[in-house]
């Protein structure tokens, strides 16, 4: 494939064990189809080499056309309320992101240009997808880039779509996370049985996560390891979100 883009299809960037998923032959397949597992994560299902070059490709090609999420939290959210132990805490987010809603912007250009959105449209993602989910996944599925740089987070969130009649009843999201050699830690935390106590690392060189959605989670401020210049700390993620194909009509 040429050096300064992306492959067209996204089993080329799987390492041994990340084709396994492909064949149906890992145990992460399935792994979703189970409503009680909301969430899986591994860190050897892209290929090494590849993860530093596609990371390097974003940087030198994405990075100066990434929009700013900012969205603090409300300060009414503490001086309207009117009872004790009342809050309500809407999404509080920092990061900075990619939309494909529309083909004419920057981002989305370059994303076309270096054959990013390509490899995201590839029908070997949705199969990956779909091997992880247990279930067929709908064509035409959606696509975003996510940058994390130093104290950018993700506030707690649920994903959860009630007005959209596809959405509502769950979908599942698989994200290719691509973390740099300066950043220290970054943590998804995600609730099981009501409360907040499951936490797992995404500040691998590669991490691969399948979320069966909607469930409370949410993502801690990155940290870049001490010493290092903090500019170059960022943490890429590479996203699609798959509704579930409809059922066959008998």
């Amino acid at each position: 494939m040429p050096a300064d883009r992306f492959p067209a299809e996204f089993e080329d960037i799987l390492s041994r064990q990340g084709r396994r998923v492909l064949a149906g032959t890992h145990a992460l397949c399935g792994a979703l189809a189970d409503p009680r597992r909301r969430f899986e994560s591994a860190t050897d299902l892209i290929d090494a080499r590849q993860a530093r070059r596609l990371r390097a490709l974003l940087d030198r090609h994405l990075l100066a056309a990434l929009e700013r999420i900012d969205r603090p939290i409300p300060p009414e959210t503490i001086w309207e309320m009117t009872d004790d132990y009342a809050e309500m805490l809407p999404k509080a987010a920092r990061a900075s992101t990619v939309y494909f809603d529309s083909p004419q912007e920057p981002g989305a250009r370059i994303a076309r240009r270096i054959g990013l959105e390509a490899m995201l449209r590839s029908q070997s993602f949705r199969a990956f997808a779909a091997a992880l989910a247990g279930r067929a996944l709908a064509d035409g599925w959606g696509r975003q880039v996510l940058c994390y740089g130093p104290g950018d987070y993700a506030g707690p969130h649920n994903d959860h779509h009630p007005r959209n009649r596809r959405a509502r009843a769950g979908y599942v999201d698989v994200h290719v996370s691509l973390a740099a050699p300066s950043v220290a830690h970054q943590w998804l935390v995600y609730a099981r049985a009501g409360h907040f106590t499951e936490m797992v690392s995404v500040a691998a060189p590669a991490t691969v996560s399948a979320y069966r959605l909607p469930f409370w989670h949410y993502v801690t401020p990155l940290a870049a390891r001490p010493g290092r210049a903090s500019g170059a700390a960022r943490r890429w993620v590479l996203l699609g979100t798959f509704l579930y194909a409809a059922p066959r009509a008998p």
